[in-house]
């Protein structure tokens, strides 16, 4: 088979992955405890076939989170919870590894010891919910990061990796997307900071390189990613120039010999050269695919079709597959059979629940 048919193996850094498809991150919400539960082992389980899995973002510490029933990777019995998914993925001859994360401001005091206000790169609040315990709430305003907590931040970055490698995890991804706290520390929509982390664009990118370094040199560059959505405003979390912010990241990031970097597109042409049609932005992903040398994951509203045509092209090395995956655990195989998919679920069990909608769709008929 050539090496460019997406059913074929591949290696990103030092995962040997059975096809070129990735399961995207994804939070479904169904750890109500912050630790992974039955569900969630069979959950993992039933998506083996895809060629690595990226896992629900997981939070790396107690501020860190900000949302009810994600799981978190910073207590043992998380790491021991997280060793039950990572095992059944092995022995359905799967791969499998950590989205670590942190929201930021994405929170909630009552997810905060103490009743504390959430923590961010600046006190900038934002038009925001999270789910708590008594429901869809606006997020409780946020404090900035005293310049001496940052390390304090960092090393919990660094621990979360080492705890998910001991957790059977075979690498990790630093959740640097989305709105989150390291997007919070790269947009000018939501740094106010005048120290080091704040102000240049070179400064606001330090936070991201200082935790992609500290995790790469604890547990291997070749086991760690990166997440980044540079065409989308998630959380309110916006930048007056995201093409030269992120410009500036994915070259940095190019210098770090990373398993892969995975890119956010959503509804832009992968293949596309020009944006010239009355839109906001004046860059691609194309333009960020030429500043990056290595392996490059591509995310957003991809089908077969155009799975095929991103991998010929040379524009990824693979292709991160999300909701498609919620709905047909078993999609890799049958794409790659022609075979029918499942109906799509209903977005009422996208978050939280129990097995409905999560854990209870139909495989293929066999062969």
């Amino acid at each position: 088979m050539s090496s460019l048919d997406p059913f074929a193996p591949v290696t990103l850094g030092s995962f040997d992955l059975a096809n070129h498809f990735l399961m995207a991150p994804m939070t479904r919400a169904r750890s109500p405890e912050r630790i992974p539960t039955d569900a969630v082992v069979e959950y993992y389980r039933q998506r083996a076939g895809t060629g690595l899995i990226i896992s629900e973002a997981t939070q790396i510490s107690p501020q860190g989170t900000g949302s009810i029933a994600t799981p978190g990777i910073h207590t043992e019995e998380q790491i021991a919870g997280w060793r039950r998914v990572t095992d059944a993925v092995h022995a359905a001859g799967g791969r499998i590894i950590c989205q670590i994360w942190h929201v930021g401001r994405v929170s909630h005091s009552k997810m905060q010891a103490e009743g504390e206000a959430p923590v961010s790169s600046s006190a900038t609040a934002g038009q925001i919910n999270t789910f708590t315990a008594d429901g869809f709430e606006p997020c409780t305003p946020p404090r900035a990061l005293a310049l001496e907590e940052i390390p304090e931040v960092i090393e919990q970055y660094r621990q979360a990796a080492l705890n998910a490698i001991e957790a059977g995890f075979d690498g990790v991804q630093i959740h640097a997307a989305s709105g989150y706290l390291i997007d919070q520390f790269l947009r000018d929509g939501v740094n106010r900071r005048e120290d080091e982390y704040g102000g240049s664009v070179e400064n606001r990118a330090r936070f991201l390189l200082e935790v992609t370094d500290a995790v790469s040199t604890a547990i291997g560059a070749d086991r760690t990613s990166v997440r980044l959505s540079p065409f989308t405003v998630t959380w309110d979390c916006s930048d007056s120039d995201p093409r030269t912010v992120f410009t500036h990241a994915v070259r940095e990031l190019d210098k770090r010999p990373l398993a892969f970097l995975e890119i956010v597109e959503r509804g832009f042409d992968s293949l596309a050269v020009d944006t010239g049609d009355g839109g906001e932005l004046d860059f691609t992903p194309g333009d960020l695919r030429k500043l990056y040398r290595g392996n490059l994951v591509a995310n957003g509203c991809y089908d077969l079709a155009s799975a095929r045509a991103a991998l010929a092209s040379g524009h990824a090395q693979a292709i991160s597959i999300g909701r498609p995956l919620m709905s047909t655990p078993d999609w890799v195989h049958r794409q790659a059979r022609e075979q029918p998919l499942n109906a799509e679920i209903d977005p009422l069990f996208w978050y939280g629940g129990n097995e409905e909608g999560y854990c209870d769709q139909p495989p293929a008929q066999q062969e």
